[in-house]
């Protein structure tokens, strides 16, 4: 005991010594403050000068460090954290969500819905454009009924108007007959395509489109989108850091930067002038309002050529040095979505119903070039991988990019939902991150009714299998992948303990502990997005970004972790977020 407190009074004294030059002009005392530092994870103050953190350590400590014109916050024994990180979230999409149409996964009957759809309309929330009605957050549950669908959407009042009822996912949508016609998807298109295409768009007995599209085929109704303007953009932008704020995020991975709301991003061909919704996050920067770290990703055509990555290079160059701004690398689809009836996502053994694999986005022939060059730019590569094969062929990507050159920048794949044991051990060897959606690990409707009947017992046993990945050296990381699901940390920080759902416990033996999740959601989360050095967690010389909770986190009962709520939060040494009282 007397050599801890021995090495801990060093470890003061060597920040103390560092920064003897400089006073604190905010101190924090008698608090429980997590560090998220191995060396020191807990301690009972900090002081802060300006934007950064000057030193951790004991009030005594601490207060030693303050001038006569400090700010002292007086914690009373409340936690505080280091701000938390979300490594996959859209996040403008999310907070123009935040007051567009949505049935947020709801079920209700169909009457329902139409008079639902009836008020959308008549407040706007629902309109897009001049002409097109949108909803979001769609349950899956409702593609099994794509005939009732069109036998309500297509006549009536709604015969010469657009209607678009997007899934929660992102992924899957159903759309009336009128959006089907502007799209110009018909039999005849349907014949006409690959296998592949094909599966993309849902048909009736007759061959007809039944409104039901995945992937590819919603690609083919949001290439005739209006597009967003610039002014809807910094709503948004203005709307998701108020949010992730008070939720106690500062900062996230937005792993498709280059795309705007609705735009096709599964056969993305991007271009210099693909800029997505990067104006809107430079705009809030150029007002001084993004309160938190955007690491902006650009989407990449999933067979595109390592050449190709040059005209993603100007779209960086375009944006580099926009404060609180960077763009370090690219993503990739290598799939799509598990589900039924989706099953886009690409598999190993072949779905039951339908004895196909799915769908692998990229050539796995040539995808390592791909990567390798992206990684040799100095790039970190993102990859959306839900099903088993996806996850293999991505890890087998970078693997090749490692033998050509070890750059030493951690990659990752996200999503994570089929994963085969043989891959367990590769997230380390290869320094690839697993950023997983833990709020996702429940089991409900999506994850045992729309996944169990269709896939192999085996797979279905390793579906998010977070603590297999832990036991096996790697590095998970905290994503919400907003607005598919809430962007609150605090929901999947607890359902990841617990994956208990409506129908059960999702795998019990995948649970992890809470600790594990904060450091995914700080520390981790922070070398995600290559900003560890500079926020992550509470050490000297690092951003003075953290959070004040209602409660010790460390120490309340699982269930009770869904319900924290974020009392302040600072960026920068700078409170961009208080709760009512």
């Amino acid at each position: 005991m007397k050599r801890l407190a021995s090495t801990l009074s060093a470890l003061f004294l060597a920040q103390a010594a560092a920064h003897a030059h400089a006073a604190a002009d905010l101190i924090l005392l008698n608090g429980k403050i997590f560090t998220a530092e191995q060396s020191q994870p807990h301690v009972q103050a900090m002081a802060i000068q300006g934007t950064t953190i000057l030193a951790t350590g004991s009030n005594e400590q601490i207060r030693a460090l303050a001038d006569s014109g400090a700010q002292v916050l007086d914690l009373a024994g409340k936690r505080v954290m280091p701000g938390l990180i979300d490594t996959h979230s859209h996040a403008i999409f999310g907070g123009l969500s935040l007051s567009a149409a949505n049935m947020q996964d709801q079920v209700v009957g169909l009457p329902e819905l139409e008079q639902r759809l009836r008020q959308w309309r008549a407040d706007g929330s629902a309109r897009l454009g001049q002409d097109i009605l949108q909803v979001q957050g769609m349950n899956s549950n409702y593609w099994a009924h794509a005939q009732e669908l069109g036998r309500i959407f297509n006549h009536g009042e709604w015969a010469e108007t657009a209607v678009i009822f997007m899934g929660s996912d992102h992924h899957t949508a159903w759309v009336n007959a009128k959006m089907l016609r502007t799209a110009g998807i018909d039999k005849a298109l349907v014949a006409s395509l690959d296998e592949a295409q094909r599966g993309t768009i849902g048909v009736l007995d007759n061959g007809q489109p039944s409104g039901f599209l995945v992937d590819a085929g919603w690609d083919r109704v949001s290439a005739v989108l209006p597009p967003i303007d610039d002014a809807t953009l910094l709503h948004g932008a203005e709307a998701a850091v108020h949010y992730n704020n008070s939720v106690g995020i500062t900062g996230w991975m937005d792993p498709a930067a280059n795309a705007s709301p609705g735009q096709a991003v599964f056969d993305i061909k991007p271009t210099e002038n693909t800029i997505g919704v990067l104006p809107g996050y430079k705009a809030l920067a150029e007002k001084g309002q993004l309160s938190a770290h955007v690491a902006a990703l650009l989407v990449a055509n999933p067979k595109s050529q390592p050449a190709d990555l040059e005209v993603l290079e100007k779209v960086r160059r375009r944006f580099a040095g926009t404060p609180n701004l960077t763009l370090p690398g690219i993503k990739i689809f290598a799939d799509g979505v598990l589900e039924f009836p989706a099953q886009s996502a690409a598999v190993i053994s072949p779905y039951s119903n339908t004895l196909k694999q799915g769908e692998l986005l990229f050539d796995p022939k040539h995808f390592g070039e791909l990567v390798t060059a992206a990684d040799k730019r100095g790039w970190l590569v993102h990859i959306h991988a839900v099903g088993d094969r996806a996850v293999r062929e991505s890890l087998n990507a970078i693997e090749q990019a490692r033998a050509a050159g070890d750059s030493g920048i951690a990659h990752s794949i996200t999503h994570l939902q089929l994963v085969n044991p043989k891959e367990f051990a590769r997230f380390k060897s290869l320094n690839v991150i697993a950023s997983m959606q833990l709020l996702w690990a429940i089991g409900d409707e999506y994850a045992i009714d729309m996944v169990q009947p269709y896939v192999s017992a085996f797979a279905y046993h390793y579906q998010y299998p977070a603590r297999s990945l832990l036991k096996a050296g790697a590095t998970i990381a905290g994503a919400s992948d907003w607005p598919v699901s809430p962007a609150n940390p605090w929901l999947a920080i607890a359902q990841a303990t617990t994956r208990q759902g409506p129908k059960g416990v999702l795998n019990a033996s995948e649970t992890i502990p809470r600790d594990v999740m904060f450091y995914a959601y700080t520390l981790n989360a922070a070398k995600t997005l290559r900003l560890e050095e500079q926020i992550g967690s509470l050490a000297p010389g690092k951003q003075a970004d953290f959070i004040v909770l209602d409660r010790d986190v460390f120490s309340v009962q699982e269930k009770q972790l869904s319900e924290t709520q974020v009392l302040s939060t600072y960026f920068a040494g700078r409170k961009v977020y208080q709760a009512a009282p």
